[in-house]
């Protein structure tokens, strides 16, 4: 874990922090533990919405953009190499020492390399199938592994480095919007809506009074509204699906739900995903899901609705409409 391997790694001083001035904390997951650092001094950026929750309620300073002035900063390595790389570059801009956490699974190891070979970098101290090591660099010597906070692909969509679908449209989005009705009156709501590709064919649909893209990463959200663009119908929550839920019921529900947090599936999250959907929607209303076809989806389907109708997939995606969930006392008039 890599909570224990930098507690121990900063109290063996393996690793080391300046007596004073601001710790910036990047990407901490919510069940990191930063014990080991002095609470007071630290400013955690996170732009998942349910890990920043995490740390606001444990009373940390938390933001999702890095702090403009820091004495030290500390990268917890997401999986994602590009991300990861840029994390760095910006931790090493101000040219304080920067420590690096992160598992063998993470790309810790080649993250270790290529530091070494542009920074003075502390011999790694190793724990828990991962490493700890601190990079003292001179600012700038990372900026080529720098990303902008969105990009716009050569197709025109805007993405951004570490998150999903960051090359372009996913399949299963793809088949998903593909098999949606031409007609989706009402109310809609996107679960998980990444950067916005299901959201923009949903506007598209005729019908369409509103589309709410409800996401918990906020660099994912905040390229949706550019590849929405203005469109007054379209509203953006910075929101984890898991946990959110709407006083108005919705007509229908769109998503391809995520089914990994780690390197491992974890089917309870869309099964999660599916729980809110029978939440939001209308007595009446329509969940439209895309999954993988070896992801367990059709026992938490039939438990939270009465109606449930498998679409024509592919080989490698399953298409669900389930209407009418159970338990639903939300009711809507049609539009």
């Amino acid at each position: 874990m890599s909570d224990s391997r930098l507690t121990l790694a900063l109290r063996n001083q393996s690793v080391h922090l300046p007596q004073t001035g601001r710790i910036a904390v990047l990407r901490p997951r919510a069940d990191s533990d930063l014990s080991g650092l002095p609470r007071e001094r630290v400013d955690v950026v996170q732009g998942n919405r349910a890990a920043y929750d995490s740390w606001e309620q444990r009373g940390y300073s938390v933001s999702t953009a890095i702090p403009e002035d820091f004495a030290a900063a500390v990268v917890i390595l997401p999986r994602a190499k590009a991300e990861a790389r840029a994390l760095l570059a910006r931790a090493t801009a101000h040219g304080g020492p920067v420590i690096v956490d992160g598992n063998k699974t993470d790309g810790v190891d080649s993250i270790l390399r290529d530091a070494k070979k542009r920074a003075e970098v502390s011999a790694p101290y190793s724990k828990a199938h991962g490493k700890v090591f601190q990079v003292q660099a001179t600012p700038g010597i990372f900026a080529d592994w720098d990303l902008p906070p969105l990009t716009q692909l050569e197709n025109g969509w805007v993405t951004a480095p570490g998150m999903f679908s960051a090359d372009g449209p996913d399949p299963a989005s793809v088949a998903l919007a593909g098999a949606l009705p031409d007609k989706l009156p009402g109310r809609v709501c996107d679960l998980g809506a990444g950067w916005g590709y299901l959201a923009f064919h949903v506007l598209e649909r005729k019908g369409v009074t509103e589309c709410v893209l409800v996401e918990a990463e906020h660099a994912a959200s905040e390229a949706a509204r550019r590849n929405i663009g203005e469109d007054d119908r379209a509203r953006f929550l910075w929101e984890d699906a898991t946990t959110w839920s709407s006083a108005q019921g919705f007509d229908h529900v769109v998503m391809n739900p995520p089914f990994h947090t780690g390197r491992a599936a974890e089917p309870a999250l869309g099964a999660a995903f599916i729980a809110t959907a029978a939440r939001v929607l209308a007595s009446h209303g329509t969940l439209w899901l895309v999954a993988n076809r070896h992801l367990p989806y059709e026992a938490p389907l039939k438990e939270a609705f009465r109606e449930l109708r498998e679409l024509q997939g592919s080989p490698g995606f399953k298409l669900y409409a389930a209407r009418r969930p159970k338990g639903q006392s939300v009711t809507r008039t049609r539009r």
